[in-house]
């Protein structure tokens, strides 16, 4: 049995131009009056597909690389935030006391902060290396680390 409809080029030729705009097989059905399993035929005989498995792939690699350079990112910002910090650990350091009856304001300067600054300093440093790590982890120096390793045994009194 023969087709009572048959596909003419004219509609050949506007399903690859809608193909091309990024119609789907149901758009293009719908504007040209076809059945979806119509233009599917078409489609394949034509050489092109609906699928987007390849187009989702492209994307979802694209957008795995670029929050990869957003982690890297931050990660070189937390790592600036501990160099920062660091540096605070031994530099002069400004106290200051806003209050009492006369609501006055009185500042002084010390050489270093006192060790309970120090070590709060010191857990905002640990924190923002730790982060850092997680979020671009360093790598691994394995000839570093077999040298090291060896000059610790060399270091340790023979056991003869």
């Amino acid at each position: 049995m023969g087709s009572s409809n048959p596909v003419t080029d004219t509609e050949r030729q506007r399903v690859r131009e809608l193909h091309a705009a990024g119609k789907g097989r149901n758009e293009i059905a719908t504007e040209l009056g076809r059945s979806g399993r119509t233009i599917s035929e078409i489609a394949k005989n034509l050489g092109l597909s609906f699928s987007r498995a390849a187009e989702v792939r492209q994307a979802t690699e694209i957008r795995q690389a670029d929050l990869a350079a957003r982690r890297a990112a931050l990660a070189q910002r937390l790592q600036d935030v501990a160099e920062r910090e660091l540096e605070k650990v031994n530099a002069p350091h400004k106290y200051f006391d806003w209050g009492g009856k006369e609501h006055d304001y009185d500042e002084r300067w010390q050489d270093e902060p006192t060790p309970s600054d120090k070590r709060a300093l010191l857990g905002v440093v640990a924190t923002a290396i730790d982060r850092s790590l997680k979020l671009s982890p360093a790598e691994q120096d394995t000839e570093g680390l077999a040298a090291v390793d060896a000059w610790l045994k060399g270091m340790m009194p023979s056991a003869e």
